[in-house]
């Protein structure tokens, strides 16, 4: 079994807000090298191309090309339009002989041996395996309209005396369905596909839609299989993820400089 691995990192991260998750400190090293560091080590591993944001490229190279390097990674430009080009721009990097392409988010970097042990080995008979849990809340579906919950009368009065200061911001939306989650489960990563599978799924015409790999696999009408996931396996999207993912790996967050010592 010979791997490569693909990692998407061309991502704004606009939920994080002003600051790209994937430089954040994780124990000391950068959030992406956290997640690369994951494979290094797989004896199934041959081979691990990151993805970069196209419009900063070379910024992107010069902060993590050196590091990526020792750790025997490519670094290419990933896509404008969304993942399914920057998934497709690094296919066309991964190495002709390999038997398996995987495909992990790069904010994704607490994925346990256990979980990566039974993909590789669900990946040896399956040609397309990925990670899930089962979903166990309550699922509803609900209308993108937003209901108006503004007492208007009062609110009028406060905007005469403090304009927006104080104002609340409360977003409220219609149940329309509560959904049956028998069956339902919650998609993660990596996702593992015999090379020449994902490549067929890739030179489909429309990828425009696709949310993740293995959407475009079933699109083909072969079968996906899923094997139990990790409920530590979380993606960061947000600082609250962030501070979760310290938790579980159990590292603590950069110490900030003393106000003496910054300048």
């Amino acid at each position: 079994m010979n791997v490569s691995v693909i990692i998407p990192a061309a991502g704004l991260s606009a939920r994080f807000g002003s600051f790209n998750k994937l430089n954040q400190e994780v124990g000391g090293r950068p959030l992406l090298m956290r997640t690369v560091e994951l494979f290094t080590k797989r004896q199934e591993v041959g081979s691990i191309i990151v993805a970069g944001p196209p419009d900063s490229f070379d910024e992107f190279k010069g902060k993590y090309g050196a590091s990526l390097g020792f750790h025997g990674a490519t670094v290419v430009p990933g896509g404008r339009l969304g993942r399914w080009e920057t998934v497709r721009n690094a296919l066309a990097s991964v190495p002709q002989d390999c038997t398996h392409i995987a495909v992990h988010d790069a904010a994704r970097p607490a994925v346990s041996t256990q979980l990566l042990d039974r993909l590789f080995e669900a990946a040896r008979t399956l040609g397309a395996v990925v990670p899930a849990l089962r979903i166990a809340a309550t699922v509803k579906r609900v209308s993108e309209e937003p209901c108006d919950v503004a007492d208007h009368a009062e609110d009028a009065m406060a905007d005469a005396i403090l304009g927006d200061v104080g104002r609340r911001n409360i977003a409220a939306r219609r149940v329309t369905e509560t959904v049956d989650r028998q069956g339902l489960v919650e998609v993660q990563t990596p996702q593992i596909f015999e090379a020449a599978l994902l490549r067929r799924a890739y030179a489909q015409e429309d990828l425009s839609e696709a949310t993740d790999e293995s959407s475009l696999v079933e699109k083909l009408g072969e079968p996906v299989h899923v094997v139990e996931g990790d409920v530590c396996n979380i993606k960061v999207t947000t600082p609250a993820d962030l501070k979760l993912l310290r938790a579980i790996l159990g590292v603590k967050p950069p110490t900030e400089r003393p106000v003496h010592k910054r300048f």
